[in-house]
């Protein structure tokens, strides 16, 4: 009986057939969903800060957003910063987690000054470094994550995850029992604290990875 997965976000073509292919049953479901915000771009300091892509998007979206493309950009995750580069903006620095772009800010750019650019489900990592370190930074919430709950009638094998929210999104209507849950990174698989102990996590915070995580471990386990 081959593999049940369950996808929290509908996957792109090529990585849903990725799993097909490696004889696996998909389900897929967008457990969480996102809600762009109008804002105004005031009092920009030196420094952009995105911290994922849906940041980005958002961003790009204000007609003003083309007037800061000489600001460095800081941000958080390789798909993030393709995005940032392919709209026109150089990247200062980047890392895979918010706790190491915390760290590239404090250690070298604290006499600097952030504009942080955010969700309403942002978490706390780098704001917290940023007032430790007394840096000089602001907020500008321009994008909200939604909880979007779907009961799964079929009990899945693996359950791939993306982000906390969408852990909490899930658990809301369904439990985690045998399931084995694949996670983007650490701050998703911390959501699930508690809950299992069956986590792996991705090599790298992307889609693709925790899809090829997926395959990896059934193809091992067979």
């Amino acid at each position: 009986m081959k593999a049940r997965v369950l996808s929290t976000k509908k996957l792109l073509p090529n990585h849903r057939q990725f799993l097909l292919n490696a004889g696996l049953g998909v389900v897929e479901a967008d457990f969480i969903s996102i809600q762009y915000k109008p804002f105004e771009l005031d009092a920009i300091h030196q420094n952009l800060i995105f911290t994922s892509q849906n940041a980005v998007k958002s961003f790009l979206l204000n007609e003003h957003a083309g007037n800061y493309t000489s600001h460095p950009v800081f941000c958080v995750g390789s798909k993030t910063k393709e995005a940032i580069e392919r709209a026109g903006y150089a990247v200062a620095a980047s890392a895979e987690y918010a706790e190491g772009l915390a760290e590239i800010i404090t250690a070298g750019h604290s006499g600097e000054s952030f504009t942080f650019f955010s969700g309403n489900m942002r978490r706390d990592t780098l704001p917290d470094a940023l007032v430790k370190a007394n840096i000089i930074w602001n907020e500008i919430e321009i994008y909200q994550t939604v909880l979007s709950p779907i009961t799964i009638n079929t009990v899945p094998d693996a359950i791939l995850f993306y982000s906390p929210s969408g852990v909490e999104s899930y658990l809301k209507e369904n439990s985690i029992t045998d399931a084995v849950c694949f996670c983007i990174g650490n701050t998703t698989a911390s959501a699930l604290k508690g809950i299992t102990e069956k986590i792996v996590l991705a090599n790298k915070p992307t889609v693709e990875n925790v899809v090829v995580q997926c395959v990896n471990y059934y193809r091992n386990y067979e």
